[in-house]
C-alpha cells in the first residue's frame, strides 16, 4: 500500500518503506480512511525568521521550526512551507485533517505576502502578474497584486494568491524581471500574523481555530 501511494501521514503521501508514525499524535490515512485521531489538538502561529528551515529537523544543523517549537511539549508540524530566505506566518498543528484541507487547492485558501522588490513594477508587469503567467509547472491563477509602499527606488508589493506552489511568488516576480529582496507572509485564510515578533510563537485562540476550521468546511 505504501508503494502504491495509498498511505498518508499528516497530509503527505508516504513513499518510503519503513517510515514510522506516532500513535495518538500523527494523522494517518490508508486509502482515504482515517486510522485514528490525535488525543488532543494543538494550534500555534509562528513568525518564521529568515534563516530558519521549515522542517522539524535539519540534518545540516541549521535553525529549524522544530527548534523553536521544542518547548511546546507536544508534536506539531508546519502547514506548508516558507523558504529559507522568507519570513512570516507559519501555522503549526497536529490537526491533520485541517492541515490537509488548508493545503488542498480545492479550498482555495488565500495567502497574503508583502514583498520588497528592486523597483516599482510597471502597469504591463502588474497586468501579467494579476492575470496569470506561465511558469515551469503551469500557468498561475489570477491574483491580487498591488504596490503599496515605496522605499527609495524600490517598492513593496502585496500579493494575494490561493495556490501553494513551491516558491510561487518569487518565481512570479522573476518571470516579469523583478528581483525579490524580502518576502514575508502575513496571512493564511482568516489567520493574521499581527505584531508577533520574528521567531515568536503563540497558541491560537478558540475563535481563530474556529475560523480556520470553518474556512475549510470543518465544524
Amino acid at each position: 500500500m505504501i508503494s502504491a501511494g495509498e498511505v498518508c501521514v499528516n497530509g503527505r503521501v508516504v513513499t518510503e518503506l519503513g517510515s514510522r508514525a506516532r500513535p495518538g499524535r500523527d494523522h494517518v490515512k490508508v486509502r482515504g480512511r482515517l486510522l485514528g485521531q490525535a488525543r488532543f489538538r494543538e494550534y500555534c502561529l509562528l513568525n518564521k525568521p529568515v534563516g530558519c528551515v521549515s522542517t522539524m529537523k535539519d540534518p545540516q544543523g541549521r535553525l529549524c521550526v522544530g527548534d523553536i517549537a521544542s518547548g511546546l511539549g507536544v508534536a506539531v508540524y508546519p502547514v506548508g512551507r516558507l523558504d529559507y530566505n522568507s519570513s512570516g506566518l507559519l501555522l503549526l498543528t497536529n490537526d491533520g485533517e485541517l492541515a490537509e484541507r488548508l493545503m488542498h487547492p480545492r479550498y482555495e485558501i488565500e495567502k497574503v505576502y508583502k514583498v520588497k522588490v528592486d523597483r516599482t513594477p510597471g502597469s504591463a508587469e502588474l497586468r501579467r502578474l494579476r492575470q496569470g503567467l506561465k511558469l515551469a509547472d503551469g500557468k498561475t491563477k489570477p491574483a491580487y497584486v498591488a504596490p503599496y509602499k515605496k522605499s527609495g527606488n524600490k517598492a513593496w508589493v502585496e500579493f494575494r494568491i490561493s495556490e501553494g506552489r513551491n516558491r510561487q511568488v518569487r518565481r512570479m516576480c522573476e518571470a516579469v524581471g523583478l528581483n525579490v529582496e524580502k518576502l514575508r507572509r502575513t496571512a493564511l485564510g482568516p489567520l493574521r500574523l499581527g505584531r508577533l515578533a520574528g521567531g515568536g510563537l503563540r497558541r491560537l485562540g478558540t475563535e481563530e481555530i474556529a475560523e480556520l476550521r470553518h474556512a475549510v468546511g470543518l465544524d
